[in-house]
């Protein structure tokens, strides 16, 4: 059963209580007090459900703002200004923050996995998209020997053609035709508007291809997430969602498992946090060009409580609730719902405190704060993924992690 409360509603009228009513909304609801609770079955089969429930609304919400983000930027290239491209940057970073949430449905073979490699690879090669201060004619929009035309099928067919770095579409590849190179410590990249601006030389003697690539990664990154918020909408026979809902109960959770296990694993943890950690490479930092890393880091974790508790607060504000891992683990061991409950709260709490940006906390020696920081927040995600390992076991779930 999913319920919906109307937030914005809240806010206006109980505002004193605002910040107690969310906190408790988002808490795993424990089974009504009666002389027939459900049994593990019904809980899992209401798990199920919701989790289908929440990755709708997820993907849903990820389309919309990607919509409002196509909008902002057909806005900037018909219209190039310093405003308008700090519209588009604000767009971009917010219709990020339900896509980021969703990536708990990764791993399994479900219908983000087959396109993934579209909307959010990384990392990318600047080089391979457009000029870089040491190679001024780089890139697809530059070389137009090799590439006389910009169209769909040249994006498409180059991306990851040449290595998973040689990334051409997807949410990256935008980020940087919108914020360039990033060379500073206090601030993301700082591409000029007039990039896109018709000139003599430089980059404004192929600004309007560079308007034509980036009007069609827009369209296309909007088209891929039709594809998958299509997937899981409700009452479409045939697609991912029916099949989904109607597997055999283990074989739905054994999918799920893998989807939050590994992204709290082996791709937050590892490649998000670990690796960049290790190397204090930029180039292995998530939003490189941007600096909303520390956004995504925390986005990811929000995911993975948004399954566990059953809650997601949608982009206007209502907030989806029903049962999550957590309400079902209280069935079968409430000892472990109530230590994977403390964790997530840990986990989420040690990644709020890296201080952003995330470009310049993985640098100095480990006592640095940055450092410090990141490495708390690497043992308190190694710590949640080894407890949804053991839920997985508890429930007689074969868990793949990667």
């Amino acid at each position: 059963m999913q319920i919906v409360f109307e937030m914005n509603i809240l806010m206006k009228v109980f505002p004193p209580i605002l910040i107690l009513l969310a906190g408790l909304f988002c808490l795993p609801r424990a089974a009504a007090a009666d002389s027939d609770p459900p049994s593990v079955e019904q809980v899992k089969a209401a798990f199920i459900a919701h989790y289908a429930d929440l990755l709708e609304a997820e993907y849903a919400d990820s389309l919309e703002l990607t919509r409002q983000t196509q909008t902002a930027i057909e806005t900037f290239l018909q219209r190039p200004s310093a405003e308008n491209l700090a519209v588009a940057r604000q767009a971009w970073t917010d219709c990020r923050e339900p896509y980021m949430q969703s990536e708990i449905s990764r791993f399994y073979d479900g219908p983000i996995d087959s396109i993934e490699g579209y909307i959010n690879a990384w990392p990318i090669d600047e080089n391979y998209l457009d000029y870089t201060v040491a190679a001024p004619d780089a890139g697809t929009i530059n070389q137009i020997a090799v590439f006389p035309h910009i169209t769909l099928d040249v994006i498409v067919g180059a991306n990851e053609r040449e290595g998973e770095k040689t990334v051409s579409t997807g949410f990256h590849a935008i980020e940087f035709l919108l914020w360039g190179q990033d060379f500073y410590a206090d601030s993301p990249g700082r591409r000029p508007y007039t990039d896109y601006v018709d000139g003599p030389a430089g980059p404004g003697l192929h600004a309007a291809r560079r308007r034509e690539y980036l009007h069609l990664l827009a369209g296309l990154l909007v088209q891929h997430l039709q594809i998958v918020t299509g997937q899981w909408a409700p009452n479409q026979p045939g697609n991912y969602r029916a099949r989904f809902l109607a597997l055999a109960p283990d074989v739905a959770l054994t999918k799920i498992f893998n989807g939050v296990g590994n992204l709290s694993g082996s791709e937050l943890t590892g490649e998000r946090i670990l690796v960049p950690y290790t190397t204090k490479s930029q180039e292995n930092e998530h939003d490189c060009f941007s600096d909303t890393t520390h956004l995504d880091l925390v986005r990811n974790e929000l995911g993975v409580q948004n399954i566990c508790l059953g809650c997601y607060k949608r982009a206007n504000g209502k907030l989806i609730q029903g049962t999550g891992l957590i309400a079902l683990l209280e069935k079968v061991d409430p000892k472990l719902a109530a230590r994977l409950q403390h964790q997530l709260e840990t986990a989420m709490a040690a990644l709020k405190a890296i201080p952003p940006p995330f470009d310049q906390a993985i640098l100095g020696d480990d006592s640095a704060p940055g450092r410090v920081a990141i490495k708390k927040s690497l043992g308190a995600l190694r710590v949640q993924t080894a407890s949804i390992a053991r839920a997985a076991a508890v429930l007689h779930i074969q868990l793949n992690l990667k």
